[in-house]
């Protein structure tokens, strides 16, 4: 074929094939899921990519212990207690309170170490280990819940009322696939220094070893976390998080009918979002997104900066379409105050609607100039908005 004919026959396929250049994002509908609720959501955006029923009312089972091992991680990073803290096992917590239900198996009066007590939460889903654990942090199990529900408010969990520190079935004791999503995502954002309990396989204490029930720790390379839960009220439960690359999704499964339920129905979730969707860091937290122009002040240009890491979820196909804009500020006046907002980033991809709004705040403080400075921009700024006006 001549050179001439070639791009006649390419010119043809522009105009009469215009989606074999550009071709759509193509996504199929997500899985059917067995189970009451679920959602899954990418870790660092937020983006909920797959929900069904997460805003209803469930019971939690186990997963409360999240919130358990949550707030003894915060009391960790605030020195209130510490890994090596030792604390007597109390009537309370003793193993036998709790027949036929997941034990560490801790014994009245036996000292076991804070950091024993977390991973008897976490990984062998000891009850007694929770009563310990919390008797430690806040004196009782009922302090200790009340501390839970604050920290749930402050999450922004408000679907969420905890009864107790464990899980066990108690009227009003109940939360949502949406906001353990919401849990789940704090415990890796907020701790990341405990989060590798999360992935431990197995746990011993006292000569005893028990399995992590989490079965998609040994399927899937990729998953790391989270919880499992199970009551015959609540079915079972569990709260999955796996990394692949740059990108983290939390699945959540509430209600399924069996073990094996709930972690097929996870990985389902887990693999459609890997396999469809791409996560991508856009900006650093407080990287400079812009300079502009301050008048009055003792400074005449002021960094505008973004408060968090930026991250947008996106399908695959059109991962390379993602576009950004500027709003700011049309004139910025001294004095400035740093971490005031000056603008915001908008985000999305192509014509579509915004996906997301990223304020843009002063990276410094810029205090008022001296007099003739004052004057002399008050002036050249007082011409400036008579002829944008």
């Amino acid at each position: 074929m001549s050179a001439q004919r070639k791009i006649l026959y390419l010119f043809v396929l522009l105009i009469w094939f215009p989606a074999a250049v550009a071709a759509p994002a193509l996504i199929p509908a997500p899985p059917a899921i067995a189970a009451k609720g679920y959602l899954l959501m990418d870790a660092n955006s937020g983006t909920v990519l797959v929900e069904k029923n997460a805003d209803e009312r469930l019971e939690p089972a186990s997963l409360t212990k999240m919130m358990t091992s949550y707030v003894a991680d915060y009391e960790l990073a605030q020195g209130n207690i510490a890994l090596d803290d030792i604390t007597t096992v109390s009537k309370n917590a003793w193993a036998k309170n709790f027949p036929g239900s997941s034990l560490m198996f801790l014994e009245v009066g036996k000292k076991v170490s804070v950091e024993n007590l977390l991973k008897g939460v976490i990984i062998s889903s000891g009850n007694d280990a929770t009563v310990a654990l919390a008797e430690h942090i806040a004196g009782s199990t009922s302090a200790f819940t009340d501390i839970m529900n604050q920290h749930a408010e402050l999450l922004g969990m408000f679907d969420t009322q905890f009864r107790n520190p464990h899980g066990l079935p108690k009227e009003g004791h109940y939360t949502t696939a949406r906001d353990m999503a919401t849990l789940g995502r704090a415990i890796i954002r907020d701790f990341p220094a405990q989060y590798g309990y999360y992935s431990q396989k197995s746990y011993t204490f006292n000569g005893i070893k028990q399995l992590n029930r989490n079965k998609l720790l040994w399927r899937d390379d990729s998953v790391d976390g989270l919880k499992t839960g199970h009551t015959s009220r609540a079915g079972y439960c569990l709260v999955a998080s796996a990394k692949k690359d740059d990108m983290r999704l939390i699945a959540v499964v509430m209600g399924a009918k069996s073990e094996e339920s709930r972690a097929r129905e996870a990985q389902k979730l887990l693999s459609y979002g890997f396999r469809y969707y791409k996560t991508l860091k856009l900006y650093d937290e407080g990287e400079m997104v812009q300079k502009v122009k301050v008048w009055a002040g003792d400074k005449e240009e002021l960094a505008l900066v973004t408060e968090d890491d930026v991250y947008i979820t996106v399908p695959r196909a059109q991962k390379d379409d993602v576009d950004a804009r500027m709003e700011i500020d049309q004139f910025i006046e001294a004095p400035v105050e740093a971490g005031k907002t000056y603008g915001e980033l908008v985000i999305g991809v192509g014509e579509d609607e915004p996906l997301m709004k990223v304020p843009l705040v002063a990276s410094s403080t810029v205090e008022s100039g001296g007099f003739v400075q004052v004057i002399w921009d008050k002036i050249q700024l007082f011409f400036y908005q008579m002829l944008e006006g």
